[in-house]
């Protein structure tokens, strides 16, 4: 059994499902490249009976080639790369390549692809003056959501879902425009003048340029700062079927158009059970407040008092693998800025090397995450905590639009339609007014 996103092995294995009123159903057992086997139930419909799975979490909703998670064994691939490696060796157009195109490019793809990239960086003119009219005090993720959605109302050359160049085109606009879209979130929230993009920097130095520098003087990048964010943007680029991915391959599968679709993305990123989760860590840092009560903090989360926010995770049930390079990264940036003696860092120093030694957290396996370090790496960096989640996206968006791409060239694109277990009224008839 075979399509165009790839092989899926069927070794005539069967599941049967036995009802109560003794009919058996023989459901057929897939097995993907790795990762556990599946059984495929979409035929079910037919016998007059479906699936009951809450929230999806046993339910796989697409077949994939793009990313793999190993919670277990803690392992994440990009395209069969890990994470580790890409994260040391890659830069994030590297990276967005190999997502979005399923190898690695020479030297003459990447510098393709990168000039491709820096030349969509630039937005239209009137998109420019979307941004007057939002409240200055909007959230930047609600400016977010509403420019990137607006994009379709620009480019309607690449609006045709079904015209692969049309797609190559809207997925190097989005990949291109979004760090400035989302810096130019960032200075109207807080009143100060819009930088456009320069074509001679990189990709992340350009968003930090458009981030931090001003008209009146020259603005001088850090290397090692530089670094640290492209290594939070490859680390956050993709990470399988996620709600904020869920949500853009479902809009994508009633035929709405990327900029749409990407929209979509943004919004169900910007639930803090989602893409808030760096910022509740700081949060909880900051509620802390001094490393002396670090202590009573931790008796407190023992007792079922607070809550610790940036340790463990859903997916991962051992070491995120990604929290290893975003720790060491972190571990630079303090030393580079000169923060190691900072209260709120030294603080979660302290906090951190309790989780690993203590045999509390060791025994349920609550390791501080990539969230934990990111949230500090964020702040060293001066982004303010209402541009997390913006960076969360800026960084995902390689991956929303690798997966809606994806589905798109499938051949067993439908479009999505739940189905629910009923447990409303039954059949009731309408009472007129008098009689109620």
């Amino acid at each position: 059994m075979q399509n165009k996103q790839g092989a899926i092995r069927q070794d005539k294995r069967v599941a049967t499902l036995t009802l109560d009123d003794g009919r058996s159903i023989e459901l057929p057992i897939l097995s993907g490249t790795l990762g556990q086997d599946v059984i495929d139930i979409h035929g079910m419909s037919k016998w007059g009976v479906f699936t009951y799975d809450p929230a999806f979490f046993s339910t796989a909703s697409c077949t994939s080639e793009i990313t793999f998670i190993d919670g277990d064994a803690g392992f994440l691939y990009y395209r069969g790369y890990p994470i580790e490696q890409l994260a040391e060796k890659s830069d994030f157009l590297e990276v967005c390549y190999l997502l979005l195109n399923g190898q690695l490019p020479d030297a003459e793809q990447k510098s393709n692809f990168v000039r491709k990239v820096t030349s969509h960086t630039m937005v239209h003119d009137q998109i420019v003056k979307f941004f007057s009219g939002f409240r200055r005090d909007a959230h930047p993720m609600a400016v977010m959501v509403g420019v990137v959605g607006a994009l379709s109302a620009f480019y309607h050359d690449s609006l045709d879902i079904n015209n692969p160049e049309h797609r190559n085109l809207a997925a190097l606009r989005l990949l291109g425009k979004l760090p400035t879209i989302a810096a130019m979130a960032y200075k109207y929230h807080n009143g100060y003048p819009f930088m456009y993009p320069k074509y001679k920097l990189g990709y992340v130095e350009n968003f930090i340029y458009m981030m931090f520098a001003n008209p009146a003087e020259d603005y001088v990048q850090n290397p090692k700062l530089v670094r640290a964010l492209e290594r939070i943007f490859i680390l956050h680029a993709d990470h399988e079927q996620n709600a904020s991915t869920s949500t853009v391959r479902l809009a994508g599968s009633s035929g709405a158009n990327p900029f749409a679709c990407i929209s979509s993305g943004i919004a169900a990123l910007w639930g803090p059970a989602h893409g808030g989760a760096n910022e509740a860590a700081l949060k909880m840092l900051e509620t802390i407040g001094d490393v002396s009560k670090v202590p009573e903090f931790v008796q407190g989360v023992k007792d079922k008092k607070y809550r610790l926010m940036g340790f463990g995770h859903r997916v991962y049930k051992n070491m995120d693998p990604r929290a290893s390079v975003m720790r060491d990264t972190c571990y630079e940036v303090l030393q580079e800025l000169g923060l190691e003696n900072d209260k709120l860092f030294k603080l979660a120093m302290e906090l951190e090397q309790i989780a690993l030694h203590d045999a509390y957290f060791i025994e349920r396996k609550l390791y501080p995450n990539v969230d934990f370090y990111s949230g500090i790496v964020l702040r060293a960096l001066g982004i303010p905590m209402n541009m997390f989640t913006v960076i969360f996206a800026v960084a995902r968006t390689i991956g929303w639009i690798s997966q809606w791409n994806e589905m798109m060239e499938g051949d067993d694109h439908k479009i999505g339609r739940p189905r629910q277990l009923y447990v409303g009224a039954t059949r009731r008839d309408f009472v007129e007014m008098g009689k109620r």
